[in-house]
């Protein structure tokens, strides 16, 4: 086991941008411990699929144990399992608030108190967070309290924990998006999503792959809450 490889961990990667990650990470030479709820194993020996619900604290210890015994090391953990319900206030039940909370706040503590302790252990290592610039620009008519509420609860960890664990070597930051073009969005709203954005576009898969990895390049860089909205967070 060649231990000096990275190694990284990305939630939600079956699809969108958790695959486009999977595969830059890969790009770079780092191995990859790459989970879903619905992912399937891969033929590359360099990426362990670890399917499950990540906000089972379970499977966040699969997944760290996975990379610890596969690869000896954790670099970066990237969050990016997430659920976004747009309802409006009124109409969310009290399944979506479970629901939502559970992958958006759960899936993150376990995994990143996980990731983080073998980090320190190491002295060094990287958490990134996908978020959301909804948390810091509401939208008329794109109703979002259930994102707001999670995805801004993990900007400010980021900060708190960047600040916590600077002195032992680790980094944290967000990276927090626009409207980004998924197989989430359907092609006939497009027009309206890329209306939502200063830039009169919607922002690409690439866009947030490469914000990801300027983050994990970056050394001077931690507690950083990275835009990548085409200005959306700006104003209007």
């Amino acid at each position: 086991m060649n231990s000096q490889q990275k190694v990284a961990i990305v939630t939600g990667a079956s699809q969108g941008i958790g695959a486009a990650l999977v595969q830059a990470f890969r790009d770079r030479n780092y191995r990859v411990i790459a989970n879903s709820r619905s992912i399937k194993p891969s033929a590359d020996p360099d990426v362990i699929a670890v399917a499950g619900d990540i906000s089972q604290r379970a499977v966040a210890q699969q997944l760290v144990a996975e990379a610890m015994a596969r690869f000896g090391r954790i670099d970066t953990l990237v969050n990016n399992a997430g659920v976004f319900l747009a309802k409006p206030f009124g109409a969310y039940t009290p399944e979506d608030y479970a629901n939502v909370q559970a992958v958006n706040l759960d899936g993150f503590f376990h995994i990143t108190q996980l990731a983080i302790a073998e980090m320190e252990k190491q002295g060094s290592g990287h958490i990134v967070s996908i978020t959301t610039s909804l948390t810091d620009h509401a939208i008329d008519g794109v109703p979002s309290v259930l994102a707001s509420l999670t995805k801004g609860g993990i900007n400010a960890a980021t900060k708190s924990l960047a600040i916590e664990y600077a002195k032992r070597g680790v980094r944290v930051n967000a990276v927090s998006p626009g409207v980004i073009k998924t197989p989430m969005h359907a092609p006939e709203t497009h027009g309206f999503l890329a209306a939502l954005h200063p830039v009169g576009r919607m922002g690409e898969m690439s866009d947030i792959v490469d914000a990801v990895i300027y983050l994990d390049t970056a050394g001077f860089v931690t507690g950083e809450i990275l835009h990548v909205d085409g200005g959306q967070s700006a104003g209007h």
